[in-house]
Formats: structure tokens, C-alpha cells, sequence
């Protein structure tokens, strides 16, 4: 019999065909000129449809939103017509796609912004971080903090792209509120020192967050929309202060809105599984929607997890990377390609497109 890890689901208004869930996973390589997606994100996409889910890597909502270089956008309509090619090709798989929807906010380098102006942020306060500019990997610029007036139009980017995700034929939305992006940084007092209706309190430091979440909800149904946050991560140099205050606040915002799920990042972005059993059962008690986890999970983890009914969906990054058929190789134990650490960023079909089925490898 096979096991539940690979057996449907339903989530929110979707049925996926197993719980595994390819992570979003920036790759740079989207057309220089526009931030466009093309043949090689379809074939890469399309090669992994067999995943119950497949969030895209982070896609920037606006051309302020963006912060390494040769990432995907999906505001402009080229843009847009691309992504249509990438759920096309998805679709005649049989797989299922959301779009991550992103705006970097500090993390970004005044190289990747319009005529050079500063990145905007809650607070005029640099990331202590590195982001990728054409040259490779660099330090953040300083960012300028957004006026209040500011925020109905970011409000709105994030509605626009909403809704070209949806021209673009994908089956939802992620919003991306993690990893010390924009959002996230609104949420830490390390990256928020506002004195306006978004700063301060727990109240205010969340408000931005449920504003967006209900903007989204003028295009998607709740049950095609997730959620991703990073409680106990420092990436993009947020410190990790009242985490379990903010975050349960945050997400009682995913909760009064009802969105499909909510996807934890259990521990440092790409590194040690630092949150607590206790502090992920406090945290996913205040969901009643599918949760996701995600933070180092491999096979066994993942099956144990799905049986210990501690998650509903597990969302894994890197072997996915190596391995387009990681939901077969895992489903009969087989060997998994290794990963070529130098190919993970910018590049061409090497280390994106030409990683081997397990039918490659026996031929």
C-alpha cells in the first residue's frame, strides 16, 4: 500500500495528487531584457509537474519590488505571457502551479532599481545581507523608508500582480511574507521603526500583511491563496525578537481570511531546523487550514512527519533541483542525483533543464 505522503489531498479549492510540494527556488535565469520567464522555465517547470504542488520561485510583483538580478516579474504583459507558457506546459503534465508573489522591499541593490533610486523598506535601515547583481554577490544598498501614503500603491502592485497570475493561467497564489522580505521585514522590530498606523505594535507591525492578504482576496478565493513565513529565520538580516507574538498575530490574519495554508519555514532559511516541537504545534494550532512544512526535509522525515499527522504538506527545495522525478525516486526509494552547487544561480540549461530521469539513468 502506498503511503499517505503520496497519496491526494485537498487544499482549499484544489485536489493535488501527492503532499509533496516543490519549494520556491530563486535560479536567475530569466531573460535580462524585461525579467521575462522562457522556453527553459517550461521545460524546468514541466519536468517537475509530477510534485502534488509546484510554487514558483519568487517573482517580483513590480519593478520596485525587485532585488537579484535576472528574476522573473509579473506585472508586464511579456511577462505575463511567459509565465502562460510555464502553466501551459505544467498543466499538459498534469501538475498544479501557483505563483509566488514578491516584493523584496531592502534586500536589493540600487543596480537592480530604476535609474539607480534607493529599495524601499519599512525603515531607512540597511539589510546586513548579501543579494545577486550581474556582477555576483554583493552588499544591500540602503533603503529608503516607504511614506504612509506609499502603501495603497504597494497594496495595489500586490493586487496587480494577483491578477496577472491569474491571466497567466495559474491555479493560485503564494504570498510571500518570509525570509526577511518586505512583508517579513514590516513584521520584525530589527527592520520596523515606524511611528505611523505600520509600526509600533504587534497590531500595526502586522496590519500591511492582513492588507495585502485582503487585496488578494478581491481577485483569488480564499482556497487558492497560501501564505509563507519564516518565524525563526534571520535571512535577510531580520532578528528574530518576539517571533511567537508576531507570528501567531500574523497568522490570524491567514486565518480570518481562510486561506488554503500556511507554509512554515521550520528553522534558518537553507540551514538547522531550529524551532521547537512545542513552538510548531503552537504555531500551527492557530490555522485551521493545511499546514507546510519546510526545513531540510528528506524522505523518511517526510513520511514520518505525514504520519505523526504533524503536517498536511511537505515542501522540499534542493532535491528537487537535482531530481525532476523526486516524487517517484522518493515513492520507491531510489537514489537521488547530486546537486551541483554551481549551477544554482544564473547560467543556461546546465544545472537547471539537463539534471537525469531515473529512466535516463538505467537507459
Amino acid at each position: 500500500m502506498s503511503h499517505a505522503l503520496f497519496s491526494p489531498i485537498t487544499v482549499g479549492d484544489l485536489h493535488l495528487a501527492n503532499r509533496l510540494v516543490m519549494a520556491p527556488l530563486t535560479r536567475n535565469r530569466a531573460d535580462v531584457d524585461g525579467d521575462v520567464p522562457h522556453k527553459l522555465h517550461e521545460t524546468y517547470y514541466a519536468q517537475r509537474a509530477s510534485a502534488g504542488l509546484i510554487i514558483t520561485e519568487a517573482t517580483q510583483i513590480s519593478p520596485e519590488g525587485k532585488g537579484y538580478y535576472r528574476t522573473p516579474g509579473i506585472y508586464s504583459e511579456a511577462q505575463v505571457a511567459g509565465w502562460k507558457r510555464v502553466t501551459d506546459a505544467v498543466h499538459a503534465k498534469g501538475g498544479k502551479i501557483f505563483a509566488q508573489l514578491w516584493h523584496v522591499g531592502r534586500v536589493s541593490h540600487t543596480s537592480l532599481q530604476i535609474d539607480g533610486q534607493a529599495p524601499v523598506a519599512p525603515s531607512a535601515l540597511r539589510a546586513e545581507a548579501k543579494t545577486f547583481i550581474e556582477s555576483g554577490f554583493v552588499d544591500t544598498s540602503t533603503p529608503r523608508a516607504l511614506e504612509t501614503d506609499e502603501i495603497p500603491r504597494l497594496i495595489e502592485d500586490f493586487a496587480h500582480a494577483a491578477r496577472q497570475a491569474k491571466v497567466a493561467g495559474f491555479d493560485g497564489v503564494e504570498l510571500h511574507a518570509a525570509n526577511g522580505y518586505l512583508l517579513d521585514q514590516f513584521m520584525r522590530t530589527s527592520s520596523n521603526h515606524r511611528d505611523d498606523a505600520y509600526g509600533g505594535s504587534v497590531e500595526n507591525r502586522t496590519r500591511l500583511l492582513g492588507e495585502v492578504i485582503d487585496a488578494l482576496l478581491t481577485v483569488w478565493s480564499p482556497g487558492c491563496v497560501g501564505v509563507r513565513f519564516s518565524p525563526f529565520s534571520h535571512a535577510g538580516g531580520v532578528e528574530i525578537d518576539d517571533q511567537m507574538e508576531i507570528f501567531l498575530a500574523a497568522i490570524a490574519h491567514a486565518e480570518r481570511a481562510g486561506l488554503a495554508y500556511m507554509h512554515i519555514v521550520e528553522g534558518e532559511t537553507g540551514g538547522e531546523r531550529t524551532a521547537t516541537t512545542a513552538q510548531l504545534a503552537t504555531l500551527r494550532s492557530a490555522f485551521s487550514g493545511k499546514y507546510m512544512g519546510n526545513n531540510g526535509y528528506d524522505r523518511s522525515m517526510a513520511m514520518r512527519a505525514i504520519e505523526d499527522r504533524d503536517v498536511d504538506l511537505v515542501c522540499i527545495g534542493r532535491p528537487f533541483i537535482s531530481n525532476p522525478d523526486l516524487v517517484e525516486r522518493f515513492e520507491i526509494d531510489a537514489p537521488l542525483n547530486s546537486l551541483d552547487p554551481d549551477t544554482l544561480y544564473g547560467g543556461a540549461a546546465e544545472g537547471y533543464t539537463d539534471y537525469p530521469f531515473m529512466s535516463e539513468v538505467t537507459a
